[in-house]
């Protein structure tokens, strides 16, 4: 089937939609939805793959290396800081100077900085590439989307997306596994060498099967200042959420950092009602649906990556789990994400979006509540049943709200639309890992001393408390060397229990988020200008 593109417009009634220029496939391999899907997926995958896989590596980089914590902790934060701030903006490249070429650079420069790191002998050259990782992942990830939007036909965009979250759900659970793999059984440099022949392989698919997308009403200009404004504004508010840990959530520096970054908001906003072509059209907004995914984006994400984040702790360090052996008892999530994306997009194809995204976040809420009656002698079994609820409910969510998100936007946007939705998922899990870590900090230090008191053990001083409490917040037990065995092992069965009270009022907290993410999900429909046309191409 050939479908022709065109572009829904904004403009008055009496002026005709402007189709989309480019090359228009014929029939052979050039532009065919189906190959441009596989070759978008082998990109993505390296991106949603280092989300994750590097935290196996974290340790051996740190020894290798000689690095400290702080070092360390730069490896994660400059990637998703890199990618968080560049989104939106790498979206706007791809309307300008196509989706095509746009995937191309982001696919080799991504790869030439995992090159880079691994051939790195010093920590800070590992930073250092690391933030052009994520800023060449900020290139591909929107234009892959992009080009999905502008390929598929309208009836087929659910089921591409589907299948296009189903390789992030699946490449994000599946990185510890991986990761361990290699860490163990190569190096850690093999971590970031994995991605030099992925990305090869993803340059000559895109070579050979991929058609550049433009249309008619594509930015021509650069809107610099409102570039500047929303990028500094990111930075503060995505650098505030990372530093809020650390520095405490009333700290003055983490207060100013936030204000700065609702000014810049502000500002931005100002600014992009009187710029010729502004960067985010702010008329994009007054679509209720794509409001709401955008909305339902970040609260999916709080629950999802802000729950994950002290269940990896859970299952290591409370059960006392290899880190290859965690990330099996992750395996029916990753399994329920990858059987559930295509279901829920073709289910969403047929029903629209509104009820399997309700659907979806309440049973993320079921989990999340699941996953707080977890106990430190908890079976498999019965986390499995959690875990897998929750890639059940996950799937729906993520294929709808991007649909929701990439189709109620005109065609000439699709980039910045993609770059919104990565950039709610980002902000969203920065924003959970931030707020749901407060929660925990804030049980673990109101009831570790009377747990510890309870349990017949010294007193802390002030100083040992914090010690004691930053180490538990991670499951952690605080057992000094030289420690009599009959109490370490009263300290640690204190640490376990102080640390499962605290996951299991962060994941209350996660829960109560699905289900107001439940009621946006009702604002959601169908993307309106995919009705119109979504795709060139024939399937």
């Amino acid at each position: 089937m050939t479908s022709q593109t065109t572009v829904d417009t904004t403009g008055p009634a009496d002026k005709a939609p402007a189709a989309a220029s480019g090359p228009t496939p014929g029939k052979g391999l050039r532009g065919h939805p189906w190959y441009t899907l596989f070759t978008v997926a082998v990109g993505v995958m390296m991106v949603a793959l280092d989300g994750t896989i590097v935290a196996i590596a974290n340790p051996a980089i740190q020894k290798d290396l000689s690095a400290t914590f702080a070092d360390v902790q730069w490896i994660t934060n400059g990637y998703f800081l890199a990618l968080a701030v560049a989104l939106i903006t790498a979206g706007k490249l791809g309307d300008r100077f196509g989706h095509r070429q746009t995937f191309l650079i982001g696919v080799v420069g991504f790869a030439a900085a995992s090159g880079a790191i691994g051939l790195s002998d010093s920590i800070a050259f590992v930073v250092v590439f690391r933030v052009f990782q994520g800023l060449f992942g900020a290139l591909l990830m929107p234009a892959a989307l992009g080009l999905l939007r502008a390929t598929f036909p309208a009836e087929k965009l659910n089921m591409a997306i589907g299948i296009w979250g189903m390789v992030i759900g699946a490449s994000t659970a599946g990185g510890p596994i991986l990761g361990g793999v290699l860490v163990e059984h190569v190096s850690w440099q093999s971590v970031f060498f994995i991605n030099v022949p992925v990305g090869i392989l993803a340059v000559v698919l895109g070579a050979l099967f991929l058609v550049d997308h433009r249309a008619d009403k594509a930015p021509r200009s650069f809107d610099l200042l409102g570039i500047g404004l929303l990028s500094g504004a990111m930075f503060c508010l995505v650098w505030a959420l990372i530093k809020a840990p650390a520095w405490g959530w009333g700290d003055g520096l983490t207060w100013t950092f936030l204000l700065v970054s609702v000014l810049g908001f502000a500002l931005f906003a100002v600014w992009e009602t009187k710029v010729r072509e502004p960067l985010v059209p702010l008329g994009l907004f007054r679509s209720v649906p794509l409001s709401a995914g955008v909305v339902l984006m970040v609260l999916m994400a709080i629950a999802f990556m802000g729950g994950l984040f002290f269940v990896t702790f859970y299952l290591q360090n409370v059960h006392g789990m290899s880190p290859i052996d965690a990330g099996l008892h992750l395996l029916p999530l990753t399994g329920m994400m990858i059987v559930g994306s295509p279901l829920a997009g073709a289910l969403i194809s047929k029903t629209g979006p509104r009820v399997p995204l309700a659907g979806g976040m309440a049973l993320t809420a079921v989990a999340m509540f699941g996953v707080s009656t977890l106990e430190t002698d908890t079976g498999s079994g019965l986390m499995s049943l959690w875990f897998a609820l929750l890639g059940l409910g996950l799937a729906p969510v993520m294929v709808g709200a991007t649909e929701v998100i990439v189709g109620n936007a005109p065609m000439e946007l699709s980039g910045v639309a993609g770059g919104l939705q990565q950039a709610a998922m980002q902000i969203g899990g920065s924003l959970g890992t931030a707020v749901l870590g407060a929660v925990m900090a804030s049980k673990v230090d109101s009831d570790l001393a009377g747990n510890w008191a309870a349990a017949g053990l010294p007193k802390l001083t002030p100083e040992q408390h914090g010690q004691a409490a930053e180490a538990v917040q991670v499951g952690a037990p605080p057992v000094a060397p030289g420690t009599p065995p009959e109490i370490a092992a009263k300290i640690t069965d204190v640490a376990h229990d102080t640390f499962i009270s605290g996951m299991s009022l962060a994941s209350l907290v996660a829960a109560g988020v699905a289900v107001v993410a439940v009621f946006v999900a009702f604002l959601t429909k169908k993307g309106e200008n995919a009705e119109a046309g979504a795709g060139v191409g024939h399937i």
